[in-house]
């Protein structure tokens, strides 16, 4: 069966089912590189050539899932990766992997993992690389921001770094 865009030659059902994949994963891409910020569902939906509530449908049509389970699963996914591996309170794993609610953040972590956070680390510390000090995770999170910016250099110190 062929489809006919207007102002173009007639396109394949499998064509513009590619053509979906490709867009829906533009936006997916953008997802991926912002997961822990908020997420504006009208500007991603804009990068993958969709109004938003298009989107929203095709998400869920390529994956299976809706815009909101994705993200939830890619931010526990993230925290237990600092559980494992940082330092840091459940607290502060909470608000770095971008849930504003610790109560939230909790349910979330335990209906996906099956277990609470806490309960989590216990369980599995160790298992991942070393503990990496919270101090140099917070770090990271920031994006060393200042030291891209120049910020902190002594005079006369030419380095490039």
């Amino acid at each position: 069966m062929d489809v006919a865009i207007a102002g173009s030659s007639p396109v394949s059902a499998a064509d513009a089912r590619l053509a979906q994949l490709r867009q829906v994963r533009l936006a997916k891409d953008m997802m991926d590189r912002h997961w822990a910020e908020p997420i504006d569902v009208a500007a991603v939906a804009a990068r993958a050539g969709y109004s938003r509530y298009h989107f929203i449908r095709a998400f869920r049509a390529v994956y299976g899932q809706t815009l909101g389970q994705y993200l939830s699963r890619r931010r526990i996914e993230r925290a237990e990766d600092l559980l494992r591996t940082a330092d840091l309170s459940v607290t502060e794993i909470c608000v770095l992997v971008g849930f504003s609610s610790l109560g939230t953040f909790s349910s979330s972590f335990k209906k996906y993992s099956g277990f609470t956070p806490t309960e989590y680390r216990a369980r599995h510390v160790g298992a991942g690389a070393a503990l990496v000090p919270g101090c140099y995770a917070l770090l990271w999170h920031g994006g060393f921001k200042a030291f891209g910016s120049g910020a902190g250099r002594r005079a006369g110190d030419n380095r490039n770094s």
